[in-house]
């Protein structure tokens, strides 16, 4: 915003109200909430309008529906996270039962094995042709 951050106008705020001679404070201060409440009415007007010109699907619009993330999120993605959770569920039962066979199968066959232990299954041999390198 115009190159200043947050604390440089905290900072220009509290200089403007210390150097402000005390009989204009009031004045000032009913100015300020006249634009604050200026500001608030023009804001909800847009959304109202916006809310009329979308149509009744969008009668539930709120302001933060309007950030991308947000607005993808609630009008696009909604229909597809159940079927997301449920696929979800089902993979994580799917890998406690692979979890719960390997730990009642026991040790592995080989349990010196590295790759047999990593990879919670019987490990595969597989043939090396010293001839093809």
């Amino acid at each position: 915003m115009f190159g200043i951050g947050g604390w440089e106008l905290g900072w220009l705020l509290v200089l403007a109200i210390v150097l402000t001679p005390p009989e204009k404070i009031p004045e000032l201060s009913r100015k300020a909430a006249r634009v604050l409440f200026f500001l608030r009415n023009i804001a909800n007007d847009a959304t109202a309008q916006l809310r009329s010109e979308l149509g009744p699907e969008y009668a539930d619009l709120q302001l933060s529906d309007l950030h991308p993330k947000t607005f993808v999120q609630k009008h696009l993605l909604n229909d597809v996270q159940a079927e997301l959770d449920s696929m979800r569920a089902e993979i994580d039962d799917i890998r406690d039962d692979l979890s719960l066979e390997a730990k009642a199968a026991g040790e592995f066959a080989h349990g010196d094995d590295e790759e047999g232990a990593l990879s919670g299954m019987a490990p595969r041999h597989i043939a090396f042709d010293s001839e093809a390198t």
